[in-house]
């Protein structure tokens, strides 16, 4: 598929089909293309918890959920989704690397960070994962996990440790019938509404 097919096709999926699995071949290109995602100082801090076994999905639905999105058909659907990946960024990791040598921050503090880069690393990963999915036919959504117990309740669930943090949930799958969100009645906004040339007075031509 030719890339801006692939950025063109992109959409969140909230419905999939249960009985198509994904093949292992097919798992293991979307979590290799995470790792070509850019990071701060090469920091890579990020993890992927895979959930793939019926067991393991059911398990995390239960927990993060409290039964609620079963009331809800999109909902219902993400939980037919026979694959889930949570992608989790680790703070430390970048807060270390930044301390070495080439980079002299010693002392470790999040003050020298402008925005949490972390975070937005792993979202860069996602981002990718997201765009493979697309280009191996499939469907996927980006969700998050609900804070408080349900977050607790997760960690515990699947032995997350506390200094990654779950940005969000990919479900992947087969697109099944598809219920479009509401949202998108607002529109994409135009080029010349968010780009600014020059100065942020000056709009595209």
């Amino acid at each position: 598929m030719e890339f801006q097919e692939v950025v063109d096709r992109r959409r969140m999926v909230r419905n999939y089909d249960p009985d198509r699995p994904i093949p292992p071949e097919v798992r293991e290109r979307i979590l290799q293309n995470a790792l070509h995602a850019p990071s701060a100082g090469f920091s890579q801090g990020w993890a992927f918890l895979v959930l793939d076994e019926p067991g393991d999905v059911a398990t995390f639905w239960k927990v993060s959920d409290g039964g609620e999105e079963q009331e809800n058909p999109w909902g219902a659907g993400l939980r037919r989704a026979p694959m889930l990946i949570i992608p989790l960024s680790h703070k430390q990791a970048y807060l270390d690397r930044y301390a070495e040598a080439d980079k002299g921050l010693t002392d470790k503090s999040e003050s020298h960070w402008p925005v949490p880069y972390w975070d937005i690393d792993t979202g860069f990963a996602s981002l990718l994962m997201l765009l493979t999915v697309v280009d191996e036919g499939l469907a996927a959504c980006f969700f998050g996990i609900p804070p408080g117990d349900r977050m607790d309740a997760f960690r515990q669930a699947f032995g997350v440790p506390e200094d990654y943090t779950p940005i969000g949930v990919i479900s992947v799958g087969y697109r099944a019938k598809d219920v479009p969100s509401p949202s998108l009645k607002r529109g994409r906004r135009p080029v010349e509404d968010v780009v600014h040339h020059g100065s942020w007075g000056n709009r595209l031509a």
